[in-house]
């Protein structure tokens, strides 16, 4: 909790830094803020907060995801000086913003009870609502802000109604009292119907299929740098609190959401990456790859194992890390030429060779080609569920085969024009080249040795 307590306070000292120079130094309280949280997370948990552990508990699991969303966070922090640029009036409440919602995730990594989920996934998702919509004068964003603001209060409808359920079924919020009434009587109509609620709710926080219609919309027209944020650590936080709902709490009705959650993996799969063919748009192709990238860590539910956990946090990590990676050149060819087409990228590895590089080899990882983290990723998750869904591994096999094709358009659009489409002589920041190197060796050394992720990260 002592991380919570310095992220939280971080965002505090950021928002009011904005009220004394126009947010300059808001980025700079942020990153410093962060890494002093990641040090703590490395320290034994004061004795003072174990009267909270039924509430909230910060072990192994949550020390591990605690610290690869802060690593993300300050990847996207460094991002901000050029990505936010033209928003010095509020870059003060943007970078605050953002950090509640990391306060909210953290929360979410170690809720042990119902309503601490709801107000991790509250505090993760009200920033979010007002981030989307920041471009003000951008009808694009406007949308993105309601639609998500909508969808959202549609899922915490749900996610409430069925709490109510769970509640009203076990007699309690703690999710080990609702593992141990799970297990006694995995039948109960009331319990069953409060999980498919909870799982429609949790569905739409990670974007799955058929509970994804908001994300395309929601990334493309929010500012580029908040939609990073979304990619990453927001689909790690969401990931791990619906793993830890379903493969806890609701062990004991597993026969119950196996087929249920079969289903979503492969509508997610098919639906995604058909739709990410269809683009002609970057930034909405990511969009979709997300969502796809969604059906590929759900196959983490399938063949539960010891190192289940684990593999869920380093395929997280991986393609957090490629998020970021490729959204650079999104960011900075956004900036540049207002538009995020195909065509917009034509001629970038001439302009920006180090970008356009760092963006090849995102998108590689993510599409799973080997000595990649990408690959180790998803080898680790597809070998977990080769032992309890063959068929559910090989529509995730046909599926990585399809992405190839839309992640290879944007590639050929940035290498294979010898024409320069960039009409500048602005060249990126030392900050970006750092940043770059860093993705690109971070990314290609836990493609050829994995072991090094729980060298860093694990307790």
């Amino acid at each position: 909790m002592s991380v919570l307590i310095i992220v939280f306070l971080s965002a505090v000292l950021a928002l009011f830094s904005g009220v004394f120079n126009q947010g300059k130094y808001a980025r700079y309280i942020g990153i410093a803020g962060l890494l002093i949280a990641l040090y703590v997370s490395y320290l034994p948990e004061a004795e003072f907060f174990a009267q909270y552990k039924s509430m909230f508990e910060y072990g192994a699991n949550t020390a591990l995801f605690t610290r690869i969303s802060i690593v993300v966070t300050l990847l996207i922090f460094f991002m901000g000086g050029f990505a936010l640029s033209n928003h010095r009036s509020h870059q003060s409440e943007l970078y605050a913003l953002m950090l509640l919602a990391l306060s909210g995730s953290i929360i979410l990594f170690g809720y042990q009870n119902l309503v601490t989920l709801f107000l991790g996934i509250e505090i993760l998702s009200i920033p979010l609502y007002v981030m989307a919509g920041a471009l003000k004068n951008d009808l694009r964003s406007n949308e993105a802000a309601i639609k998500y603001f909508l969808m959202g209060c549609f899922a915490t409808g749900f996610l409430l109604f069925g709490i109510t359920l769970i509640y009203g079924s076990v007699g309690s919020f703690d999710l080990t009292e609702i593992h141990a009434f799970a297990v006694a009587e995995p039948s109960n109509l009331m319990l069953v119907m409060g999980m498919v609620m909870m799982m429609a709710a949790m569905g739409f926080k990670v974007a799955l299929a058929p509970f994804h219609m908001w994300s395309p919309d929601v990334y493309q027209g929010s500012p580029s740098l908040v939609t990073t944020f979304m990619m990453s650590v927001v689909k790690i936080s969401g990931f791990y609190a619906f793993f830890r709902l379903m493969t806890f709490a609701f062990v004991g009705v597993y026969d119950e959401w196996f087929n249920i959650l079969g289903v979503m993996v492969i509508i997610t799969l098919l639906l995604a990456n058909a739709m990410g063919l269809a683009q002609s748009n970057a930034k909405r192709m990511l969009a979709y790859s997300s969502v796809s990238h969604a059906g590929y860590v759900a196959l983490i539910f399938f063949g539960i194992n010891n190192s289940s956990t684990y593999h869920l946090a380093f395929y997280l990590f991986a393609y957090a890390l490629a998020s970021v990676g490729v959204m650079m050149s999104l960011v900075w060819v956004e900036k540049l030429k207002r538009e995020t087409s195909y065509g917009a990228f034509k001629g970038l590895a001439k302009q920006e060779p180090l970008l356009a590089t760092v963006s090849a080899i995102s998108m590689l990882s993510m599409a799973g080609i080997p000595l990649t983290a990408g690959f180790m990723g998803k080898f680790a998750l597809f070998s977990q569920a080769m032992n309890g869904a063959l068929f559910l591994v090989l529509v995730a096999i046909l599926a990585s085969a399809v992405s190839i094709a839309y992640y290879l358009r944007l590639i050929i659009a940035m290498f294979f024009f010898k024409e320069s489409s960039f009409q500048t002589l602005e060249k990126v920041s030392l900050t970006y080249k750092i940043l770059s190197v860093f993705i690109i060796v971070a990314i290609i050394a836990l493609g050829i040795f994995p072991d090094l992720f729980s060298m860093q990260f694990a307790s």
